[in-house]
C-alpha cells in the first residue's frame, strides 16, 4: 500500500483529459473498465502513488529508469454524464525525461552500462508523441496560464487546480497568441527587454497550441499546482493571482500598454522567482 503522507515532487502538471469516446479498440474498453474498477486509482491519491512508484524503480538495484510495460492506470473525471481518462503513460513519460536529462548531461547519477541498456530496451520502441501529461519541475509556466480564466479555480485539500474545456483554451491560447504577436510587430524599438519576452513566450505558445490539436476537441484540461502548494505556503497560494495577472497582461498589450505588461508579467515572474530558486538549493 501506497504512503500518501510522502512528500510529493515540488511540480505543477498540465493533463489532458480525452472522451472515452476519442480512444479506439482495444483502449477504449480498457479504460471503460478501468473507469468503473473498485481497485482504480483514485485521483486525489493517483499522484501521490505514480511517485510512490518512481521512487521504487529509482531505489531498486540497479535503478529501473523506465518501466519494463507502460502503466494501466490514468486519471478518471467524469463531467455531465461523460467520462474522461487521462493516461498516466509512466513509460513513456520516463523515456521522455530520461532523453531530456541525457541532452542536458544531468545523467551523471546514473551508471553508464544502466542508461545504455534503458535506451537499448527502447530504441526499437514505436512510441506515440501523444503525451497526455507535461510536468514543470519548482514552477508553473507562465505559458500554461492563458489557457484558464481565474474563476476556473479549485483549492481543498491541499491542492490547487484550474479545469477547462479544451474549446475555452484553445480559443483563449489562439488570443494570446494573436496578441502577442501583433505586439511584436509593434513593440518600440526602446522595448528591448520587452520585445524578447514577447518572442520566447510566442514561441513556446506556438508549441503548446500545436500539442492541444492533437487531442479530441471535446477534452478537458487541468492545471495541478501538485507538490507546488508546499513549496509556496498558506500565504503565498491566497495571494497568487498568476492566471488573472496574465490575463491581465494579455490585455494590456492588446491596448500596446507596454508598461502595464510589464508590470503584470514580472509581478508572474517574480512570484514563481523563489519556488524556482529552491531548485538550486537542492
Amino acid at each position: 500500500m501506497c504512503n500518501y503522507a510522502i512528500m510529493m515532487p515540488y511540480a505543477a502538471y498540465l493533463r489532458i483529459y480525452e472522451p472515452l469516446s476519442a480512444f479506439t479498440e482495444p483502449d477504449r474498453s480498457k479504460w471503460t473498465a478501468y473507469a468503473t474498477a473498485a481497485a482504480r486509482s483514485r485521483r486525489e491519491t493517483a499522484l501521490a502513488q505514480e511517485y510512490t512508484e518512481a521512487l521504487r524503480r529509482v531505489a531498486a538495484v540497479p535503478p529501473v529508469l523506465v518501466p519494463e510495460r507502460e502503466s494501466d492506470h490514468a486519471y478518471v473525471r467524469w463531467l455531465e454524464g461523460v467520462t474522461y481518462v487521462c493516461p498516466w503513460q509512466t513509460r513513456l513519460r520516463s523515456w521522455l525525461a530520461l532523453s531530456e536529462l541525457r541532452a542536458t548531461g544531468e545523467l551523471r547519477m546514473f551508471g553508464s552500462d544502466e542508461l545504455a541498456d534503458a535506451i537499448a530496451a527502447l530504441k526499437d520502441e514505436q512510441a506515440s508523441d501523444r503525451v497526455y501529461i507535461r510536468t514543470n519541475a519548482w514552477s508553473v509556466p507562465i505559458t500554461w496560464l492563458p489557457l484558464f480564466a481565474a474563476t476556473e479555480r479549485r483549492a481543498d485539500q491541499g491542492t490547487v487546480r484550474y479545469s477547462t474545456t479544451m474549446s475555452q483554451s484553445r480559443q483563449r491560447l489562439s488570443r494570446a497568441l494573436a496578441v502577442v504577436h501583433g505586439a511584436i510587430r509593434q513593440l518600440p524599438g526602446s522595448r528591448g527587454r520587452l520585445l524578447e519576452e514577447a518572442l520566447a513566450t510566442e514561441a513556446e505558445l506556438t508549441g503548446l497550441l500545436r500539442w492541444l490539436a492533437e487531442f479530441h476537441p471535446y477534452s478537458l484540461i487541468e492545471l495541478d499546482y501538485g507538490g507546488l502548494v508546499r513549496l509556496m505556503g498558506a500565504a503565498a497560494l491566497r495571494t497568487d493571482e498568476s492566471v488573472a495577472e496574465t490575463s491581465a497582461a494579455i490585455e494590456a498589450l492588446a491596448r500596446s500598454e507596454w508598461e502595464v505588461a510589464l508590470a503584470m508579467h514580472q509581478r508572474v515572474v517574480a512570484r514563481w522567482r523563489t519556488p524556482r530558486a529552491t531548485a538550486c538549493a537542492n
